[in-house]
This record gives structure tokens, sequence and C-alpha cells, in this order.
């Protein structure tokens, strides 16, 4: 359920169990998660859906803009990074409310012509206590010029203390973009990918790359109390890529040595 306050929108939702599970299977590991147990970090990724009806969407698949995001006059989006703050965790089974607010939009003009950033910032509560809170970093674009030189990524990092490789496939991101009920073309249809925006195929979501990497440092670290990541370079669904972490920093490199992701826990 959701308001209809286009400043701030607040949203309430339980934590289903089968959700996560969904998610831990996609992600290629046992579906271990049962009510009352810890949410994982950026898990809440499953949940507070905003659904749209077919009239209401833009041509790339998202909702339009104007309310709690402002029209900035370009067509593209992408999810440029992002922060988040874990105050306490989530529990499964539970309901949780998620307010959220645009904290700032600005427009620029970059190498690439004009550009608008837009910044929301996400609350979840549950059981009257703040859990977290996320800051959603987006920007906004032209369509790509067919005869404009693409920009050169830089290399990632060397001297990463532990590395995994990851693989991508379209059935892949068809159940992430299901489960985070994400409409966005990019991610599963691959002509609009390739002729609309430009992509040499279908676009892996930057937030299943940070999802990859807040797992990564759990693992190798503690529970999280803080995490921020930024896309630095797209990552093809036909690419395999490299999650690499060395203390509290970590990146994606993709298979040509570039930097797709970089983040700090």
């Amino acid at each position: 359920m959701q308001n209809a306050d286009p400043a701030t929108r607040r949203q309430s939702d339980v934590m289903d169990p089968a959700r996560a599970q969904a998610m831990q299977v996609a992600l290629g590991h046992a579906p271990t998660l049962a009510s009352g147990d810890a949410l994982p970090p950026f898990f809440h990724q499953l949940y507070f859906w905003t659904p749209v009806a077919a009239d209401g969407l833009g041509r790339d698949g998202h909702p339009r803009v104007g309310g709690l995001i402002p029209d900035m006059g370009l067509p593209r989006r992408m999810w440029a990074g992002g922060r988040l703050a874990f105050y306490a965790p989530l529990r499964l089974g539970a309901e949780a409310e998620r307010v959220s607010v645009c904290e700032a939009a600005q427009a620029k003009t970059g190498r690439t012509g004009p550009l608008a950033f837009v910044t929301l910032r996400h609350e979840v509560w549950q059981g009257g206590a703040l859990c977290l809170t996320e800051w959603q970093d987006l920007v906004y674009r032209e369509d790509p010029d067919a005869d404009a030189p693409r920009p050169v990524p830089p290399d990632a990092p060397t001297g990463a203390e532990a590395e995994r490789e990851v693989r991508f496939d379209a059935t892949l991101l068809f159940r992430y973009s299901a489960l985070t009920f994400n409409g966005h073309r990019i991610h599963y249809d691959q002509p609009y990918a390739r002729a609309v925006e430009g992509y040499d195929g279908l676009v892996v979501h930057g937030p299943l790359l940070a999802q990859h990497l807040m797992l990564m440092a759990q693992d190798g670290l503690a529970p999280l109390e803080s995490f921020a990541f930024r896309a630095v370079s797209p990552l093809m669904h036909h690419e395999a890529a490299t999650l690499c972490r060395a203390g509290r920093k970590l990146w994606v490199r993709g298979p040509d040595g570039r930097l797709c992701m970089q983040a700090e826990a």
C-alpha cells in the first residue's frame, strides 16, 4: 500500500520470506531464509513495489516522471549509485514501512550533453524503529548520438585480497527485474537496449552488482553498518565480471579489465 502525496511517499509491505528465498535462488544460493530471520543487506529492494498502469509508463518501461521524481526533460534513466546506513536488521514475516522523499534535483551539462541528477532518500521502519536509510542517485540524459565517440572507461584497481567471478544471462536479469518490479527495458528487451539506448546488449542492473558486492563485504568483514557504491561503466549480460575486495574497498572488474562499479563498506 502507498499514500497519494507526491512530495512524500509512504509505502507499507510485509517482508515475505518467499520473495527473499526466490532472491537467494536467483543468486545461486540455497533458499534458507525463514520468518523471523534478518533480511540480508539490500534485499529490501524486493519490497515496496510501485505498480503503475501501462498508460502511466514511459517508453523505457519505468513509471513516467512527475510527482516524487521531477520531470527534468531527459529521456534516459540510469541508477548511478547510492549510499546506505544500516541501524537494525529488518525481520522477515513482519510489516515494514518505507518513507521516500526527493532530496535533490539538479540539471548540469557534461561532456556528453545535458544531464540531470536526482537523489531520493528512503527510510525503512519496522516495529517503530528506523532500520535503514538509503540514498538513491539517479541520472537522466539525452538519447545517444551514434556518431559521438564512446567514452573510455577507467581500468579497475589492482591488489584485490579476494576475487570471485560472476556471470549473468538474460534469465537472471529477467528474474531480478521481476523480483524488484523493475520494468526498465534495457534489462530484458535487447532490441530496445541496442537500437534506442545504444548498448551492446542487455544491461546488468547496477543494484544487482551492488547486491553481490554487499554480500561479499559482509562475508569478508562483518555485518554492514554502511555501504556506498557508484556505477562507472555498464556491464552487458554476455560478459563475465569479477567481484574484488581489498579491505573495505570493493569493485567490479569487467572482462577487459575496465572498472564497472566501485564501492566502500
